[in-house]
């Protein structure tokens, strides 16, 4: 009798305990959840909680099966296949089949939701888009003040933004128990907060965040300008300012307040590549049909010290791609093509790259402009213009739209954190006030546009002051500090030399590109 008293407590107290356990399991994966540990939102954390409460009850049958002797191995061998199950999923989104779980109809909802994949090849095209944009227009100029070093400085800017690529890549991964890597964060944003906990959790994000915000505000005033400069440019004889044609441009772009996904921006695409192309063709052969009087001598090993820092800025500005690297490596089939992805983009950036800004610099020489295309004949400069302000046009609302997404995330839909009130309605339409501050935005653009309208000095400035950050020296930092204990010597040494060269450049081209922008002003320069 004393025995089977003994037995009773016992069975109770384990229960009890195991109770607990297991609440409070479920509220640290809710926790870590929303800490961007796990690839899962805020609604999946709830899932996972679910997931814990029903595995326990299961447990808990089980091992009342097992006290009883009623099926002693098959039951124990389920009950560890279903804990492991349990774990993995938690840590990569698979979890255990269906026929290994009762009742799980949450868990079984969670996998089932499986979003479509790209290939390797089509990650590589939108890496190639990103950093093979209209902005290699600038790269003559950065010749014109480096000369043979402004070659050098491509070739390692492309070495270093693919390296930095992949160790990014590499810190969104950590290995489980079994020694395999397992993503556990989701975008840059879920990296930077990982390297400031315990003490700030999310000052890493907003540091991120303010970054993105800048460098896509940034971009879209830099279509603006280049749009006003390529027309006026185009039609001299008009009586139509700079300013003007900014004015213009931006009054085609104001329907982008009204995008609502990225679908609509997905379109534009393949018109803007397209105009790329035909952009890229026009001017080469333009060069080569003048091959014969290519200055060679022009080029030379000399700097301008006071104005190749804006061109450090320029060519890194111009590989910029590390904002949405997560996104996309989180969406390829193949993930562990990644990295085979990111060399030949790069490898094929740099050198068209390369080839374009020194021809075009042979080309013209001393002469080389902002934009490259000013130096062409009035008669083929229209024509390319008008292609570079449909591409300019074109490609706006993708920056814009995710410098909105990213003001909205932190300002008005941060999961009752947010400092201002949900911009959206119940039925997913954008509320007047919130249509309005996209209006805003637009408008900032147009207005900074107008009063600084320097094409190259701007772009350097943006290079210098995000593009380093993003690209160098915050990749670098949070691969030292996740990895430390993994890194061997020479991972070390790279991350910290990527870290002070690049804290170097940002620094220099900073200064000297405010400095460039107050003599502008001070002598009344337009272009």
């Amino acid at each position: 009798m004393a025995h089977l008293i003994r037995h009773k407590i016992s069975n109770k107290l384990t229960n009890a305990a195991n109770t607990v356990s297991n609440k409070s399991q479920a509220k640290v994966s809710g926790v870590f959840a929303r800490l961007g540990f796990q690839a899962a939102t805020d609604e999946e954390g709830l899932g996972f909680a679910d997931c814990d409460d029903l595995d326990y009850d299961y447990r808990q049958g089980m091992q009342m099966d097992i006290m009883q002797g009623d099926e002693e191995g098959g039951e124990m061998d389920g009950g560890d296949e279903l804990m492991e199950g349990d774990s993995h999923y938690q840590r990569d989104g698979t979890g255990p089949s269906s026929s290994s779980i009762k009742n799980t109809g949450a868990c079984n909802e969670l996998a089932s939701e499986v979003k479509p994949k790209i290939t390797s090849w089509e990650a590589g095209w939108n890496v190639t888009n990103a950093i093979q944009g209209m902005f290699v227009l600038g790269l003559p100029y950065a010749i014109l003040h480096g000369g043979y070093l402004g070659l050098f400085l491509i070739i390692f800017a492309a070495v270093v933004c693919c390296y930095t690529g992949k160790i990014l890549i590499a810190c969104l991964y950590e290995e489980n128990e079994d020694g395999i890597l397992v993503r556990v964060r989701d975008s840059y944003v879920d990296i930077a907060n990982a390297c400031c906990q315990p003490r700030f959790p999310s000052l890493g994000g907003h540091i991120v965040n303010v970054a993105q915000i800048i460098e896509l505000v940034m971009t879209c005033i830099l279509y603006v300008v280049v749009s006003g400069n390529l027309m006026v440019n185009s039609f001299p004889n008009l009586p139509v300012s700079q300013k003007a044609w900014s004015v213009v441009a931006t009054a085609a772009l104001l329907p982008c307040a009204f995008l609502k996904s990225l679908k609509a921006v997905s379109k534009f695409s393949l018109l803007c590549t397209i105009a790329h192309f035909v952009i890229n063709i026009m001017v080469i052969a333009y060069c080569l049909s003048r091959a014969r009087d290519w200055a060679w001598d022009k080029v030379k090993f000399y700097i301008d010290v006071k104005k190749f820092p804006i061109s450090i800025g320029i060519i890194v500005f111009s590989y910029t791609s590390q904002i949405f690297l997560p996104s996309l490596e989180g969406n390829m089939q193949r993930p562990s093509e990644f990295h085979c992805m990111m060399d030949w983009t790069h490898i094929g950036a740099c050198v068209l790259k390369g080839l374009f800004a020194l021809v075009a610099y042979l080309t013209w020489a001393d002469a080389t402009k902002e934009v490259i295309t000013d130096n062409l004949p009035s008669t083929i400069r229209a024509v390319v213009n008008i292609f570079l302000v449909a591409k300019a046009l074109l490609s706006y609302p993708l920056p814009f739209f995710a410098a909105v997404e990213v003001f909205e995330k932190s300002f008005f839909q941060d999961g009752g954190r947010a400092i201002f009130p949900d911009c959206y309605g119940p039925g997913g339409s954008i509320k007047s006030w919130g249509l309005g501050l996209r209006c805003l935005l637009v408008v900032f653009t147009l207005i900074m546009a107008i009063f600084v309208p320097h094409f190259a000095l701007l772009m350097g400035l943006t290079g210098s002051l995000t593009g380093a950050g993003l690209c160098f020296l915050l990749p670098a930092l949070f691969h030292l500090k996740l990895m430390w204990r993994k890194l061997l010597w020479h991972h070390v040494f790279f991350d910290v030399a990527i870290f002070v060269i690049g804290g170097i450049c940002s620094i220099s081209g900073c200064i000297h590109s405010v400095e460039g922008l107050i003599e502008a002003f001070k002598y009344g320069v337009e272009e």
